[in-house]
C-alpha cells in the first residue's frame, strides 16, 4: 500500500517546551513527536506543523502532518494510536487521512491565536502556567480601537525581534480585537502568517499605550515609523495559545471557520465570538 498523508490536530502546554521547532538541545514539541511516531513506525518519520511556535506557547489547534506506511489503522485512529506514544503534556485532538498534496504550513490561509491575561488582585495558582496577569483593568474600548489599527496589511517590523529572519516583515491581519470573560482579557488575532513574537509584542506595546493614556493615533506612529525601540515590551510566552488553523475548501479542519469579516474588529460572523461580547463590552 503506498504511503498515506495523516493530518493530526494537536494541543499542548508549552511550559516545558523550547518552543515547537526541533533544536539541537532542549525539549520540543516537534521532537517528542517524531520521537513519538518514530517508535511507533519503527523508523525515522518527519512531522510538518502549521506554526512554529515559541518557547512556553501553548497550543489548542496545532495542525501538523506526517507520511505513514502503516497500512492498518484507519486515518481517524491514529488520534489513539499515536497518544500511546506521546508525553502528557501533548496530546493529538483528532486526526485523519489527507490528500497527498496537504502541508500542514504551506496550505494554511488563516492561523488564529489568542493571548489571555488576567486583570485583578490575584492570579489563581491553576492557571499561573496558562496566563498574563496585571493588577488592573485597561480601558477596552481604547483596546479595540487601537486592534482595529493593526487590521489590513502594514509593515509591521516595529513588532518584530531582533534575528527575525523573513526578508519582508509585510503581513495581512484578518482578525485582530479584545474581548472580557469575566477577569480575564482576550486578545485574538488571526493572520495567514507572522514575525517572530509579534503576537506578544503587539500585546505589550497596546498595554503599554493603553496605560500611558496613548491610542490609534499612537500606535500608528509606531508602526509607521518602523522602529522596534518605539515599539512596547514582550508579554509573557504563558498566556499565549495558537487557538486553530484554518484552511481553504477541500482541505478543511472540523470547526474551523473564519469568514469575510465587516466589523472593525473582522470578528462579524466568524464564530471566534459568542454574540454578546461582539459589542466590546
Amino acid at each position: 500500500m503506498a504511503e498515506r498523508n495523516i493530518r493530526l490536530t494537536l494541543a499542548y502546554d508549552g511550559t516545558d517546551f523550547l518552543g515547537w521547532q526541533l533544536q539541537k538541545q532542549g525539549r520540543t514539541v516537534q521532537g517528542v513527536m517524531q520521537e513519538g511516531l518514530s517508535r511507533m513506525h519503527g523508523h525515522p518519520v518527519h512531522v510538518l506543523a502549521a506554526g512554529r511556535t515559541d518557547s512556553g506557547v501553548h497550543a489548542t489547534g496545532q495542525v501538523a502532518n506526517f507520511r505513514t506506511d502503516i497500512d492498518s489503522i484507519p486515518g481517524s485512529r491514529f488520534r489513539d494510536a499515536v497518544n500511546s506514544y506521546l508525553p502528557r503534556d501533548v496530546r493529538v485532538l483528532w486526526s485523519d487521512a489527507v490528500e497527498p498534496g496537504f502541508h500542514a504550513r504551506k496550505s494554511a490561509r488563516l492561523r488564529v491565536y489568542r493571548y489571555y491575561t488576567v486583570c485583578g488582585a490575584v492570579l489563581l495558582p491553576h492557571v499561573r502556567n496558562f496566563r498574563h496577569w496585571i493588577r488592573r483593568s485597561p480601558d477596552l474600548s481604547r483596546l479595540n480601537d487601537m486592534a482595529a489599527v493593526l487590521l489590513g496589511e502594514h509593515d509591521f517590523t516595529c513588532f518584530s525581534a531582533e534575528g527575525d529572519a523573513n526578508f519582508s516583515k509585510v503581513r495581512r491581519v484578518d482578525v485582530s480585537a479584545f474581548h472580557r470573560e469575566g477577569e480575564t482579557l482576550v486578545y485574538t488575532i488571526a493572520a495567514s502568517s507572522f514575525l517572530w513574537k509579534m503576537v506578544r509584542t503587539i500585546i505589550g506595546t497596546l498595554f503599554m499605550l493603553e496605560e500611558q493614556g496613548g491610542g490609534a493615533r499612537e500606535l500608528g506612529l509606531i508602526i509607521a515609523a518602523g522602529a522596534r525601540s518605539n515599539a512596547g515590551g514582550t508579554a509573557p510566552a504563558r498566556g499565549l495559545f495558537l487557538e486553530r488553523v484554518v484552511y481553504d475548501a477541500g482541505c478543511t479542519v472540523a470547526e474551523d471557520s473564519l469568514e469575510d469579516a465587516e466589523s472593525p474588529g473582522g470578528l462579524a460572523g466568524n464564530g471566534l465570538f459568542p454574540e454578546s461580547s461582539r459589542s466590546g463590552d
